[in-house]
């Protein structure tokens, strides 16, 4: 590192538990992020501000005036923008080091499998079941650690599938994938605007333990939020033996 780079991120070597050689790891790293929207918002903030090198933001979606109450990556001025090409923008006001990728498409199996076999962590910030599903299948099959978040209403929740593990868990053993799950998006049932950069938040800081093998992350955990209540649960749960996604490991 410079000496440029050895002051923006004083305050992370200053940590026993991080130090240069963390940094080091974070500079190196490309995380790939699915949505940016109320969780990729403040993930990709933070995960740019601690020094990722390289963030692909991915989202086909436009930047909207009903977006603004909680995906702060965006501004009034960017309605109408890609929000991936929005993100990029703000990303790089924030630290002009982190390289950004902006991908205005949803990712289809074999654009998601591209870049996913290139991530070393994939953040799971978007809001469907579908999307939700298809990531964990590829990550599944690079062996790449999935941070997964979700927040409606009042209530968040993350997790932390790493796949580099014979004993982690994956998505589908925790959440099966079903025709007739009934989803609740944001847009029709509303979600508190703090709660989504509580849970994107998070998100990121379980991105860095798992790129600099710091800390416990959240596998066979989740992470649950009551934000009325401002009460936090734990979930735990293991490996689905049956698991149709991941059982051939």
């Amino acid at each position: 590192m410079d000496d440029q780079q050895l002051l923006r991120y004083a305050r992370h070597i200053l940590l026993d538990e991080f130090g240069i050689e963390a940094q080091e790891r974070l500079l190196k790293a490309r995380v790939l992020i699915v949505g940016a929207g109320g969780l990729g918002s403040p993930a990709a903030f933070y995960l740019a501000s601690s020094g990722v090198g390289h963030i692909v933001l991915a989202d086909d979606d436009l930047v909207e005036l009903g977006n603004l109450q909680r995906q702060i990556l965006h501004t009034t001025d960017r309605i109408g923008w890609a929000k991936a090409q929005s993100g990029k923008h703000m990303l790089a006001q924030l630290n002009p080091e982190t390289h950004v990728e902006a991908l205005v498409q949803r990712l289809d199996d074999k654009a998601l499998a591209e870049q996913v076999a290139l991530a070393d962590v994939v953040l799971d910030c978007c809001d469907n079941f579908a999307t939700r599903h298809a990531v964990n299948r590829a990550c599944v099959a690079y062996r790449k650690p999935l941070v997964s978040g979700a927040a409606i209403r009042f209530a968040g929740q993350i997790s932390v599938f790493d796949m580099r593990r014979d004993d982690a868990p994956c998505y589908h053993c925790l959440f099966p994938e079903a025709d007739d799950v009934e989803e609740l998006r944001c847009a029709t049932t509303g979600v508190l605007a703090p709660l989504v950069g509580i849970v994107g938040s998070t998100q990121a800081a379980e991105a860095i333990k798992v790129l600099t093998g710091m800390g416990e992350p959240l596998v066979g955990r989740m992470l649950c939020l009551d934000a009325l209540s401002m009460q936090w649960n734990t979930v735990r749960f293991k490996r689905d033996p049956d698991c149709p996604v991941c059982r051939t490991r």
